[in-house]
């Protein structure tokens, strides 16, 4: 049997101390379910049933009783007997059915709809109050009913061509059960204060967070949002968005019905199903609205998507009569296996699925079909239209050291109780953790995706140890930074590599000073001697993530030799923004043959080159959690852009030229529920002034000149031109666009898959003064460069190919010339 696993660290499930009472309801006349009825309970408690027609009460207290109810159908009151906890009921169709009456062309929820998304100003709290300001205490678990769960001992037989043989007792869902029975698999706790005003938007500071079995939380867990803010926009539920029931053109992309009139909290209300009209069925969210008579508010909305994951999100309103709006009180989240044959991602790692219906969809349900994962949340000491000020508002969650770290008193104030299996969770999973050392094994996972392996006071540079080009052949090297263990405000860096081909050492060196703790501030200096590819185009604010295989620049045979000096200042300083101010000084020898005549009567083979650099990688729309250890990106929201402006000064530090350099890039990406992603990009540079070719663009060829497909055959680059030759085209200005549309990855045979992704590239670029560079000839790109292939990766584990074909004005003579196919690696450590 397989468990549904979370391997984002280990995971727990829930059971309250009281049973809940579960069931389902049916239309008596076809047994269909019956979705989004009302079940009341004796006790004034409420809940609706889901797409399923199934409910559950949580709580049920002293209730005797139960009514179900819906628009169209005979009410009905159920007993609660004792020691039962299921229950199928059936509700038969009213004769005196509601008909929607159609006006003037709209049905009434429509025109209820209407108005109430007219409203909008009057009923967001976001709209309609100038500042708020409350604490939120939550509470997210992994668990299971144990009552669901079955307890007996299966007995596990070989079946033979004599019969069958006895193996062994199959005693996991037995073990299963007296566990779930005794604590949760997983959980965690969160106490903010969310503070909002029309000027600076909401903020989120976190108080106290808790992860079962963590002395330090995983914070890009925290930070992962689960449900949306508020009702009145687009809908977040696991971090995918929806289209929302009650944006301002959702008229358009949804449906709506009345199902019912219901007193909310004392407060009559419509209950409006809605669903969408065109969205297809792996991106569908439906649900249900509560919306005032009076007002049009949101006094309650109800949220489902059912696809590979079933996921329910409830909101609750309280009615602050003074006000006369509906304000946040409590959130809920109810995540169950869905219909699904792979593995996907959530909460940062991933849920193992027991694909096996997808062969026998009537197979006894086993121990993992029964676990799910809940999340509830509740809003308290609230304030309104008060005086809010709110501190650094470009990030939009703050965690400071102290809520890493709060003692049990503080989270005593906000706890209803702490069970007995809590506790037990929160015990069992701290020594688990500790003696597996999972805490050190995530922090060296961080630390190996940023491309550094930690080893005392220094992180060793992964990409320094060992290199290959087609110049330098198998470059050994070693390098490293100093981390916090170290100093916290100071850091040295460097690394020193050796060529086996060419001989020679390069080296660099340097060290940096923080200046501020919460922009990631740093002034530096540094010292290197190296080679560079010559053209390339570098972004200095592009973070450098680490790859096991960093295929490219195997093909690359053009350098040129730099000696350089770097002060800099690197800082977050601008919101949401990644800043670099640079100043160099530059020796420029290139390795290739090469003249360079600026015009001013001098000819140059090596020059010296004094620049001053401001980078900016902007990310507008994306989000930003502060936490101890930085800054973290929190949500990645697109389009990306960004600039970067080189300026180099003849006569300063004996610089040799004047020119400057303009650089630009954008990035958009949309992801889909169903795994395809759509993503463009688009880059441009200009050159000015006595610019040498070594840093003008030659905008990523990743082909070498030779005769056959198979003489060409080496390893795919990213976002490369797949079919362009090495130093076969340079420009002074140039454009690149770039779309890719992949699909989900799909078995073929066995462990054989595929994932393709269809990619086009255009690139148009100009050279002014051609006549300055001489000794390597190459072409320009005025006509246009055009590419069209797919991509067909980890075909097999981390393998797979490319085919690219070339075509339009700069298409050659010899038709296979014009094609490339490319092995691509895909490592992905995590």
């Amino acid at each position: 049997m397989r468990f549904f696993a979370i391997l984002l660290l280990f995971i727990g499930f829930i059971c309250t101390a009281q049973q809940p009472v579960t069931g389902v309801v049916r239309v008596a006349a076809n047994r269909v379910p019956l979705a989004f009825a009302t079940v009341t309970s004796e006790n004034g408690g409420s809940v609706t049933t889901d797409i399923d027609g199934r409910f559950v009460i949580e709580n049920p207290g002293n209730s005797t009783y139960f009514v179900i109810s819906y628009t169209g159908f005979e009410t009905k009151r159920v007993t609660i007997v004792e020691g039962k906890r299921h229950y199928a009921v059936e509700l038969a169709e009213n004769a005196q059915q509601l008909t929607e009456v159609v006006v003037g062309g709209e049905s009434p929820a429509r025109i209820i709809m209407r108005e109430a998304i007219r409203r909008k100003p009057q009923n967001d709290p976001q709209q309609k109050l100038s500042s708020f300001k409350y604490n939120l205490y939550e509470r997210l678990i992994v668990t299971a009913h144990p009552d669901s769960i079955s307890d007996k001992l299966d007995s596990l037989y070989i079946y033979e061509k004599a019969g069958r043989r006895f193996e062994k007792i199959d005693s996991s869902d037995f073990k299963f059960k007296r566990l779930i029975e005794k604590r949760h698999l997983y959980q965690m706790e969160k106490v903010s204060e969310f503070a909002f005003n029309r000027e600076q938007g909401l903020k989120e500071n976190v108080q106290g967070t808790r992860m079962a079995g963590f002395k330090k939380p995983v914070y890009e867990i925290i930070s992962l949002k689960l449900q949306s803010y508020s009702v009145y926009d687009r809908i977040d539920l696991v971090e995918t968005r929806y289209r929302g029931p009650m944006e301002d053109d959702a008229l358009s992309n949804f449906t709506y019905k009345i199902l019912d009139t219901v007193a909310v909290k004392g407060r009559n209300t419509y209950m409006i199903y809605f669903e969408p009209r065109r969205e297809k069925k792996k991106k569908r969210l439906e649900g249900v609205l509560y919306i005032d008579m009076e007002t049009y508010g949101v006094a309650q909305a109800t949220f489902r998507t059912r696809n590979i994951m079933d996921i329910t999100s409830s909101h609750y309103f309280t009615y602050e009569k003074d006000l006369g709006i509906w304000f946040p009180e409590n959130k809920s989240l109810k995540i169950v296996k869905g219909n699904n044959k792979e593995d996907i991602k959530i909460l940062g790692e991933t849920i193992k699925f027991d694909a096996e219906e997808a062969t026998n969809p009537n197979r006894p349900k086993e121990a993992s079909d029964f676990v799910y994962i809940q999340s509830d949340s509740r809003n308290f000491d609230k304030q309104f239209n008060v005086p809010v000020t709110i501190k650094h508002s470009a990030v939009a969650v703050e965690i400071t050291d102290e809520a890493t770290s709060q003692p049990d008193v503080f989270w005593n104030r906000y706890r209803d109780t702490l069970d007995i299996r809590t506790a037990k969770t929160y015990a069992s999973l701290d020594s688990i953790v500790a003696s597996e050392n999972w805490e050190q094994r995530i922090i060296l996972g961080r630390r190996i995706l940023n491309g550094y392996f930690p080893l005392g006071p220094v992180d060793i540079d992964l990409r320094s140890i060992l290199r290959y080009n087609l110049r330098e052949g198998i470059r050994v090297g070693i390098g490293g930074i100093t981390n916090s263990k170290f100093s916290e405000i100071f850091r040295l860096n460097g690394y020193i590599g050796y060529g086996t081909q060419d001989g020679k050492f390069k080296y660099s060196t340097g060290g940096a000073v923080r200046l501020d703790e919460f922009t990631g501030s740093w002034i530096g200096i540094s010292y290197t001697d190296d080679l560079q590819e010559i053209a390339s185009i570098a972004f200095a604010t592009e973070p450098k993530r680490f790859k096991i295989l960093d295929s490219r620049p195997l093909n690359i045979s053009t350098f040129y030799n730099f000696q350089t000096w770097d002060a800099y200042i690197d800082s977050q300083i601008l919101a949401k923004a990644q800043t670099r101010l640079q100043l160099s000084h530059s020796h420029i020898e290139p390795l290739f043959e090469y003249e360079f005549s600026p015009g001013n009567g001098q000819t140059y083979r090596q020059f010296n080159l004094t620049t001053a650099l401001v980078a900016i990688q902007w990310n507008p729309f994306s989000q930003y959690m502060q936490t101890p250890t930085g800054r973290i990106e929190t949500e990645k929201r697109f389009p990306k852009f960004t600039f970067q402006y080189t300026h180099s000064i003849r006569g300063l530090f004996d610089g040799d030229f004047t020119f400057g350099k303009v650089d630009f890039r954008t990035e958009y990406e949309k992801k889909y529920l169903n795994g395809q992603k759509t993503s463009f990009l688009a880059q441009a540079g200009m050159a000015v002034g006595d610019t040498p070719l070594t840093h003008l663009y030659s905008l990523r060829p990743n082909s070498r000149d030779k005769e056959t497909i198979g003489g060409r055959l080496r390893f795919a680059g990213k976002n490369s031109f797949e079919t362009m030759y090495f130093n076969e085209f340079f420009s002074s200005q140039y454009v690149i666009f770039q779309a890719k549309h992949g699909w989900r990855k799909f078995p073929i045979y066995g462990k054989i898959k595929l994932a393709p992704v269809l990619v086009t590239r255009f690139a148009w670029g100009n050279m002014e003064n051609p006549g300055q560079h001489t000794g390597l000839p190459y072409k320009t790109l005025e006509k246009g460069y055009y590419e069209s292939g797919f991509e067909l990766n980890e075909i097999y584990k981390f393998i797979g190919f490319t085919a690219f074909y070339r075509y339009g004005p700069y298409h050659l003579p010899q038709f296979t010339k014009n094609i490339a196919v490319k092995v691509s690696i895909n490592i992905n450590l995590f």
